[in-house]
């Protein structure tokens, strides 16, 4: 495949949309959602994240970090764009995502939103999974969108070799960009089942061609291939040609997804909550709806539910927290019946003697003893009312852990409790990454 990147136009094809393995082009994509990630604050290039023992035993090629190690998100970066990391790869998507499934779900999703119509992503990093497919066309676009959507960050693929925070790595794709003129990138990848494919990109004068080989025998023949496309699209392309932008990619609104999270947490009027039906005549109706609501409506509700709540701090009442069951928990009728004697239980009264008090729905850690503290405040309500704005910030990472202001000598600590240690660990990161103060607390 040959493309005018200018343009988009195609130049020159051959077997462009038969699916195969990509092997490490995968990770093109991979990087896109990092940059992505980064650019709408849901990570910073400088948090450090803990690496997995997923991470850590992915094969080679990788960077070689070891479980529990901690390391700057820009170094999984450098490695993973140019050493080809799998273990940063991976590191990548679960800091992102939380899990490599879950990022999976998202490079498909952005892969559709792209327009790659044949591509489907099963990891992060490219290695041989039973339907991780996709076609020279589609990666040829992923080379492309890479250079458009984010220039800031496409100098990285044209470094001979960078460090990574732990050591200086090399470029697999350094051969190509010593011997052809011009070359800047792109992508690499090698698997026993893909073959060598390479993504490739270059620029003269006013012009920049982007080629992509799937299936070579060898890194040589896979080079002097790509060579020859290249010119073949320098010879072909115009010399002028108006620039044709690809434009901004439209995300499909499914629940989790940045795009509709934000929309979700935007509060446009801020009224006070109306007086609660009588409880004892909706508890049973609601609990027969949890089983059919969309996961989408329970989130927005959520945050309604919070939004009013601070409302009700501002204006000097007890706030009325939002009660609700887990997103994907389905309702038994033992469930039912304890959901309706806990919506029917009184209140309890907050005290300043207590030294401290739930804040949020009733619910049990089920073992999970970590938790964060987003900071000690100087009265009980203003701790109350930065727990509310922070699991509006973060409802995803936050809406089933336990808000919990707890009377120090200082003050009043504002924790978020209930969690696993992964769960924490990830829902400070990203608090920390929109500028947010953020601790993790421990068992004991």
């Amino acid at each position: 495949m040959v493309m005018d990147a200018r343009s988009g136009e195609v130049l020159h094809s051959r077997n462009a949309d038969t699916r195969l393995h990509p092997a490490s082009l995968t990770k093109m994509m991979t990087l896109y959602i990092a940059f992505e990630a980064v650019e709408r604050g849901e990570i910073s290039l400088d948090t450090k994240l803990k690496i997995s023992p997923k991470a850590a035993s992915e094969p080679p090629s990788k960077l070689g970090l070891k479980a529990g190690q901690r390391i700057a998100f820009r170094y999984l970066i450098r490695a993973a764009a140019v050493k080809s990391a799998n273990d940063a790869a991976t590191a990548i998507a679960e800091a992102v995502e939380g899990s490599e499934a879950a990022f999976a779900r998202r490079m498909n999703r952005t892969a559709k939103a792209l327009g790659m119509t044949r591509t489907t992503f099963k990891n992060a990093h490219g290695l041989t999974e039973a339907g991780h497919l996709s076609t020279a066309r589609d990666m040829t676009i992923m080379g492309r969108r890479l250079f458009y959507d984010y220039p800031q960050y496409y100098n990285i693929f044209s470094r001979r070799s960078t460090h990574a925070g732990v050591r200086e790595v090399a470029n697999t794709n350094r051969k190509l960009l010593a011997a052809y003129k011009g070359a800047d990138g792109i992508k690499t990848g090698y698997t026993r089942a893909a073959g060598f494919n390479l993504v490739a990109s270059a620029e003269r004068g006013q012009e920049r061609i982007i080629a992509t080989v799937f299936g070579g025998r060898s890194t040589a023949t896979r080079n002097a291939r790509v060579a020859e496309l290249l010119d073949m699209g320098f010879k072909r392309a115009p010399t002028r040609v108006a620039v044709r932008k690809p434009a901004p990619p439209v995300y499909a609104e499914e629940p989790g997804t940045p795009a509709t999270t934000l929309r979700t947490l935007a509060v446009v009027k801020s009224l006070r909550p109306e007086a609660r039906p009588d409880l004892a005549v909706s508890a049973p109706v609601a609990v027969a709806a949890a089983e059919t609501v969309e996961p989408e409506v329970i989130e927005s509700s959520v945050a309604e539910a919070l939004a009013e709540a601070l409302v009700d701090l501002d204006q000097g009442a007890a706030p009325v927290l939002p009660a609700i069951a887990p997103k994907a928990r389905p309702v038994t009728a033992a469930g039912a019946v304890a959901l309706a004697a806990l919506e029917t239980e009184a209140e309890p009264t907050p005290t300043e003697e207590a030294g401290e008090q739930i804040v949020t729905r009733m619910t049990t850690s089920g073992g999970r003893h970590w938790g964060i503290t987003v900071g000690r405040f100087g009265s009980r309500q203003q701790a109350e009312r930065i727990l509310l704005q922070t699991a509006l910030l973060e409802l995803g990472t936050l809406d089933e852990a336990l808000r919990k202001v707890v009377q120090r000598s200082g003050g009043y600590e504002a924790n978020f409790v209930g969690m696993s240690e992964e769960q924490a660990d990830f829902a400070c990161r990203r608090l920390s990454a929109r500028n947010v103060d953020c601790a993790t607390i421990g068992p004991g």
